[in-house]
C-alpha cells in the first residue's frame, strides 16, 4: 500500500476521532506522520481482560494490603527475569541482548523496536498490553525497569511514559560502567 492510499484509509477515521498521528522531521520533505489509536478508537475493540486484570489488583489490595501487591509484583518480576533470561544469552554483546529483550516484547504485544543511540540504545514500545493494569498498579512499571536491566546487564532509564501522557515508553540502555 502506498503512503498516500494509507492516508486516504486514515484521515476519516481522524476526522471521526479514532486515530490521530504526531509528526517527526525527517529531514528534507514532509515529516513522517506516526498514527495511533485514540482512546475512542481503542474502545471499538473488545478487551475485558484489562477489567479483570484491574479489578484482581485492587481485589488483592484489598485482601493483602499495599505490601502484599508489592510483593506479588516482586514474585512476577522475578518469573519474568528467569524467562527473559532463557531466551537472552548474558555473554552477548548489548546489541544482541537488547535485539533480543525488543523480540520478546514484540511477541507480548508492545510493538518494540530498538536503536543504537550514541554509545547505547533506545527502545521503543509503541503499545503497552498492560495499560489497564498498570495504571491501577505502578509496582508493575517499576518491575519493567528491573526486568530490563537484570537482564540486560546495563543502565536502563526510562524517558518516556504512556501512563505519564506520551504515546509510547522509551527507555535508554547504557552500558555499565
Amino acid at each position: 500500500m502506498t503512503a498516500v492510499a494509507a492516508r486516504q484509509h486514515l484521515e476519516p477515521l481522524e476526522a471521526e476521532g479514532l486515530v490521530a498521528y504526531d509528526e517527526t522531521p525527517k529531514g528534507v520533505g514532509r515529516p513522517a506522520r506516526e498514527w495511533r489509536l485514540t482512546e475512542k478508537g481503542t474502545g471499538l475493540f473488545p478487551d475485558s481482560h484489562g477489567e479483570l486484570a484491574v479489578a484482581m489488583l485492587t481485589s488483592m489490595r484489598e485482601a493483602f494490603g499495599e505490601t502484599g501487591l508489592d510483593q506479588l509484583v516482586a514474585l512476577r518480576t522475578k518469573a519474568q527475569i528467569r524467562a527473559y533470561r532463557k531466551r537472552v544469552s548474558p555473554r552477548a554483546p548489548l546489541h544482541r541482548k537488547v535485539a533480543a529483550l525488543a523480540a520478546i516484547r514484540r511477541e507480548e504485544g508492545y510493538m518494540a523496536e530498538w536503536s543504537r543511540a550514541g554509545k547505547g540504545f533506545v527502545l521503543v514500545e509503541n503499545h503497552c498490553p498492560i495499560c489497564a493494569a498498570a495504571r491501577t498498579c505502578q509496582g508493575l512499571c517499576a518491575g519493567e525497569l528491573e526486568l530490563f536491566q537484570a537482564v540486560l546487564g546495563a543502565r536502563v532509564e526510562r524517558t518516556e511514559h504512556i501512563l505519564g501522557g506520551a504515546r509510547r515508553c522509551v527507555y535508554r540502555i547504557s552500558p555499565r560502567a
